[in-house]
């Protein structure tokens, strides 16, 4: 059972980066429970689908989005109903074919199982600038590069 749940938790979380890459903000609004919460890249802060949608919208009206490339890393199960997913992630600028080492970033996905359905509760972008160790931008890079 656990790993058909973390199979489908992690289908969630592709779906998640497939509506960003394809700039659907309702579809990536509607991954999230009622309540859910987005915090961006820039640390900005969405709390429910509408608030999420309302969010995501004007970014994609007005923006061509990098795409995301990501691994996933580990699905870990708090509960049978609760589980954080923590991936690593990429971005490819438009009309690039690399990522840039720039916008590096780790994923935190905390899930839950509502009415038959994972939602997601929260969806956290935390840029992975490493300070000072340029060696690790470096590793993370060169791990997403062999996904594209």
């Amino acid at each position: 059972m656990e790993s058909s749940n973390q199979s489908q938790v992690t289908s969630v979380y592709k779906q998640l980066l497939n509506a960003w890459n394809h700039q659907n903000a309702r579809a990536m609004a509607d991954l999230f429970a009622d309540d859910g919460e987005l915090i961006g890249f820039d640390g900005s802060q969405s709390v429910g689908q509408t608030e999420i949608f309302e969010h995501l919208a004007p970014i994609f009206e007005h923006h061509r989005t990098a795409a995301f490339v990501s691994k996933v890393k580990s699905v870990r199960f708090l509960s049978q109903d609760v589980t954080i997913l923590r991936a690593i992630a990429g971005m490819v600028p438009p009309g690039q074919s690399d990522i840039d080492p720039n916008v590096n970033t780790h994923h935190t996905l905390v899930a839950q199982h509502i009415r038959g359905n994972w939602r997601i509760q929260l969806f956290q972008n935390t840029p992975a600038q490493y300070h000072g160790r340029p060696e690790l931008v470096e590793q993370m890079t060169a791990e997403l590069r062999q996904l594209l």
